[in-house]
């Protein structure tokens, strides 16, 4: 399985619709809340090169927008 960690804040619609597949699909994987952590948006920003979420960082790589993520959670981690 790769490295995986989510990056969003929980008011985010976007960011919902990733963890309710992640909570459908009984997975669990690291969170970074970008608007409450220290240092999380830096990352995010280092990483990616934007501050966009939810963004799921899969072994270093950012993958962008909520319907790519699901996709990706579905054939990948369910």
């Amino acid at each position: 399985m790769p490295e995986l960690t989510l990056y969003y804040f929980p008011s985010c619609p976007f960011c919902r619709v990733v963890l309710d597949c992640l909570s459908r699909l009984g997975r669990e994987i690291p969170r970074r809340d970008i608007q409450t952590e220290t240092g999380a948006r830096e990352e995010l920003l280092e990483i990616g090169g934007k501050g966009q979420v939810p963004c799921l960082v899969i072994d270093g790589k950012p993958l962008y927008e909520s319907s790519d993520i699901v996709r990706w959670l579905e054939v990948n981690a369910g």
